[in-house]
């Protein structure tokens, strides 16, 4: 028995669509209580903390956690030097990266980082934005703000600077995108004196390929069918054609003359594709999900 890996998982808006992608990976997390920070998990040799993914990188960096899910956003903006274990695509409603973005009113004369000049900007990101400000030569005041920036503008501040997924809030408030500052997916990161011991090496390389192949499993299905050696050419050109890197295999029957084929393809295109396959021959057509598929 190893030790412990202390992990920091990402408390709020994240926090139950890490739960369930853990789970799909093969991780159970429980809460005790709707208040507990400290979950329960399965792995013995795991110890979860909820946190804000805010702080995350900051106690990877420091060696109180070893390990972490954040935002690539947090890492750029606390500015730690952590390290970059794998990137993990998801979100609280999409798959869709965040955009951290420069937000003014609707009809405000602000429509680049040159308009604020002199203005005030209200933000989480506060060491993100000035950096991007002096990378302009823009000198502005930048606030801290504790969420809900949208509503500041114009009364409070001038501008403000959120991540946003769908850009639906920033809408909701007569809030108009002016640019984007950086581009953020989540990341598992690790403290360096961690990543340079063994074990928690060995263990955080596992993790990452079982929740990357959970992420994957996410796009995909599994299709299987019969079909009779006759139509077999014209069913594999249908599945190249939908996806040109998939190749069925290919098993005999017990009859001689038909064959059984079993391919992964992406979800989106089951829908064109099977009833394509249908026509050509195939059948007992059946389709399964996936829970994880490595490559």
């Amino acid at each position: 028995m190893n030790g412990k890996l202390r992990l920091g998982i990402p408390k709020g808006s994240l926090q139950e669509s890490t739960f369930a992608l853990f789970k799909r990976a093969g991780w159970e997390f429980r809460m005790s209580s709707g208040r507990s920070y400290h979950p329960t998990c399965d792995d013995l040799e795991l110890e979860p903390l909820l946190l804000r993914p805010q702080e995350i990188p900051r106690y990877v960096e420091q060696g109180i956690l070893d390990a972490g899910l954040t935002g690539k956003d947090w890492v750029e903006d606390n500015g730690s030097d952590v390290v970059e274990v794998c990137e993990l695509t998801y979100s609280k409603a999409t798959r869709n990266p965040i955009r951290v973005v420069l937000a003014a009113p609707n009809g405000s004369d602000i429509n680049s980082i040159k308009d604020l000049q002199g203005k005030r900007i209200a933000t989480e990101y506060v060491r993100l934005t000035e950096r991007y400000l002096e990378k302009h030569g823009v000198q502005a005041h930048v606030e801290f703000s504790w969420g809900a920036c949208e509503v500041k503008a114009p009364e409070l501040v001038d501008a403000i600077v959120v991540n946003t997924e769908t850009g639906s809030s920033l809408r909701a408030h007569n809030l108009k995108i002016v640019e984007v500052l950086t581009i953020s997916t989540t990341r598992l990161v690790a403290n360096r004196s961690a990543w340079g011991t063994d074990w928690k090496k060995h263990k955080l390389e596992d993790m990452a390929l079982l929740l990357e192949g959970a992420l994957h499993a996410e796009k995909v299905v599994g299709l299987k069918m019969n079909a009779s050696r006759e139509n077999l050419a014209e069913i594999q050109t249908l599945i190249r054609l939908s996806d040109e890197s998939r190749n069925p295999t290919i098993s005999p029957l017990s009859d001689g003359d038909w064959v059984a084929l079993e391919v992964i393809v992406e979800e989106k295109v089951v829908r064109d594709l099977l009833p394509k396959l249908k026509r050509a021959g195939a059948e007992g057509i059946f389709e399964y999900p996936l829970n994880k598929v490595v490559y």
